[in-house]
């Protein structure tokens, strides 16, 4: 059962826990905290999340070429994963929503930074008869980070006043677990395997024929697939009050935590672009529940359920960007994967909420329903014509 969890798989997996916690303290706080505080407009939170993933995306790609270009993974990790903590006391400043897409900005360039070298790190760190597994452990680490987050969140409210809870004093509070994430990072973690080049050196192989089709067929689901915030402002539309907003925020990253890691090692052995394929149906289930729900157990529900979609596709889509990429562009794919789904992310997210204020709440999980199943059937067909092993 240990098999591919190598001292650096778990080390990272430790880290973005402890980093989730930090962030995730936040996600479901921030967009109230917009709303309700510095009175800005739905519309206005979909901006900021969608510049917030467009910045991310930028130095994905930017830090995937620069890593293989130099052949080292821990530094831009390193560099990340500070910056990100820093933004978090940044918040407890603001006075506007300006501030707040600042410190989003500088959140966003830090993991924009450290993600690409890191899921090669990862790569780099474990046979890849077990890449599946590893960065479902890693999923599952980051998003039992993400389930504890909002419920440390929650005890600060309840402490600090559930009627009217001082914000400031949660985004003060979620530096401490970045800061201890980047403790275990800096003494704990060892440099990965990298391919060595001489400062100035051209970039690695040209990217595959294979890897450019699975982008293009993942941009058609990402088109749909818009911030997270939404589910959980339809959740505050529907009456939830921020303590049920959170509580249904962590079954979600319950669900997913649970499921991260048996759902990679099932891709390992089924086969991962059929089981990414299963949990993009789910998702289109899910969004599809949320566009129709009018009633609060449905919510409750959807929210489990949506999990099911993250452990059976995130993690393991990495895991079918390492199979097919090579070691010397093995970040450089990571950031043009990841970097692409930012962009569209910023799309998605301002055309949600475009749509969430001017059309209806339902319109945004519709149009995500529908990419999700145009990507699914693509995905099936396209795995059909290529047989692949993995």
């Amino acid at each position: 059962m240990r098999a591919g969890l190598t001292r650096n798989v778990t080390l990272l997996g430790v880290v973005s826990g402890l980093t989730d916690i930090s962030s995730e303290m936040l996600y479901p706080i921030v967009p109230v905290f917009l709303t309700s505080v510095l009175g800005a407009p739905m519309q206005v939170v979909g901006v900021i999340e969608g510049l917030a993933e467009a910045t991310a995306s930028f130095v994905k790609i930017l830090g995937g070429r620069l890593s293989d270009k130099y052949g080292a993974r821990k530094p831009f990790v390193v560099a990340g994963y500070s910056l990100s903590a820093v933004s978090k006391p940044l918040l407890a400043l603001a006075t506007g929503w300006q501030f707040v897409l600042f410190s989003r900005f500088m959140d966003r360039v830090g993991k924009g930074l450290r993600t690409s070298a890191r899921d090669a790190m990862i790569a780099g760190s474990v046979d890849k008869a077990h890449w599946g597994k590893a960065f479902g452990f890693h999923r599952a680490m980051d998003t039992l980070g993400a389930a504890l987050g909002p419920l440390a969140a929650l005890a600060l409210i309840h402490f600090l006043g559930a009627e009217k809870p001082d914000y400031r004093l949660i985004f003060l509070a979620a530096f401490v677990p970045a800061l201890l994430g980047i403790g275990v990072l800096v003494y704990f973690v060892k440099e990965a395997a990298g391919p060595r080049r001489a400062p100035g050196a051209p970039g690695g192989a040209p990217m595959s024929a294979d890897f450019k089709i699975f982008m293009v067929i993942y941009a058609v689901f990402s088109l749909g697939n818009s911030s997270g915030v939404f589910p959980i402002m339809k959740a505050k539309d529907m009456g939830f009050s921020l303590t049920h907003v959170i509580l249904a925020y962590t079954g979600y990253n319950l669900v997913y935590a649970a499921l991260a890691s048996p759902a990679g090692w099932i891709s390992d052995r089924l086969g991962k672009i059929r089981t990414m394929t299963f949990g993009l149906a789910v998702f289109a289930a899910v969004y599809l529940g949320f566009a129709l729900a009018d009633a609060p157990w449905q919510i409750w529900l959807l929210f489990a359920l949506y999990g099911f979609y993250g452990a059976f596709s995130e993690g393991i889509a990495k895991a079918v960007v390492s199979h097919l990429s090579a070691d010397e562009n093995r970040a450089s794919a990571m950031g043009y994967f990841q970097g692409m789904l930012g962009f569209l992310t910023f799309a998605s997210s301002a055309a949600a909420g475009f749509l969430w204020d001017r059309v209806s709440p339902a319109a945004p999980f519709m149009a995500g329903s529908l990419c999700a199943l145009l990507a699914a059937a693509a995905l099936l067909l396209w795995t059909r014509s290529r047989k692949f092993s993995f």
